[in-house]
């Protein structure tokens, strides 16, 4: 599929920075088409969750979270529960060696995005507005970014072993399994695998796992069921993985 590009005008000089915001909602499974922008994105879900797709991998943008989409990059974006969102669209020569990022943003950035979305397109950049978007760039670069990444691999018989994955995570197979499946032996399955996605079998399962978890978490399902529906033995060995990965358990990621 061919991205559409939307264009928001030719870019501004630098000073600049901020092209336009806008302020949104969405409905529980609705969706975008595959498109670009010409200019870079800082895509804020307030509330709500966001699956977004890239050419580098499946993204989870949980509530007061952002992605960053750099100018150019085509992605997806799937709304997961109602979403109420916040985009401001950057000049691509902002920041240009920042790539796509789940961003935790801080009580900081999000009253800078806030403020954004309501100025005009013009602006002078000695001004209450250039200021502001100055120390919003300045945030953006400073802020941790989270492992909300699932990357996928183009190889055509790995992309369909993450597919089963992702369609039953609870499949406990092992990487000797799916090779033998495959008709190769698990090291040059493992080796496939890290080549083309940055990680290993184990490590891609894992964050399957987990970021699958995160979506039925916010939905209210119960850590419980969720556990068990992906291939852990108990509640206690889900949460330990989950706060290793995410840094809090899961009946407190949304809090």
């Amino acid at each position: 599929m061919t991205p559409r590009i939307e264009n928001l005008g030719p870019p501004r000089e630098l000073g600049n920075a901020l092209l336009i915001g806008k302020a949104g909602e969405r409905e529980s499974g609705s969706s975008t088409i595959r498109h670009q922008h010409e200019v870079a994105q800082l895509l804020y879900g307030i509330s709500g969750v966001m699956r977004v797709i890239t050419p580098y991998g499946q993204w989870i943008v949980p509530p007061n979270r952002g992605i960053w989409l750099p100018a150019g990059v085509w992605h997806e974006v799937y709304m997961l529960a109602f979403v109420e969102m916040r985009t401001v669209y950057i000049h691509p020569d902002a920041l240009p060696n920042l790539p796509c990022c789940v961003l935790a943003i801080t009580p900081l950035l999000r009253e800078l995005i806030l403020a954004a979305v309501n100025f005009d397109q013009a602006y002078p950049d000695d001004s209450r507005e250039g200021r502001i978007i100055r120390l919003l760039l300045d945030e953006i670069i400073s802020i941790p970014t989270l492992p909300m990444v699932l990357p996928m691999p183009e190889d055509k018989a790995l992309r369909q072993i993450c597919d089963e994955l992702l369609s039953s995570p609870d499949d406990i197979r092992s990487s000797s399994d799916w090779a033998l499946k495959m008709g190769v032996d698990a090291r040059t399955l493992q080796r496939r695998f890290n080549k083309t996605t940055g990680m290993t079998f184990g490590e891609w399962r894992r964050q399957a796992r987990l970021l699958k978890a995160l979506e039925r978490l916010a939905s209210g399902e119960r850590v419980i069921d969720i556990a068990l529906d992906s291939g852990y033995a108990s509640p206690s060995a889900f949460s330990a993985m989950f706060k290793r990965q995410f840094g809090v358990a899961p009946n407190a990621f949304f809090k």
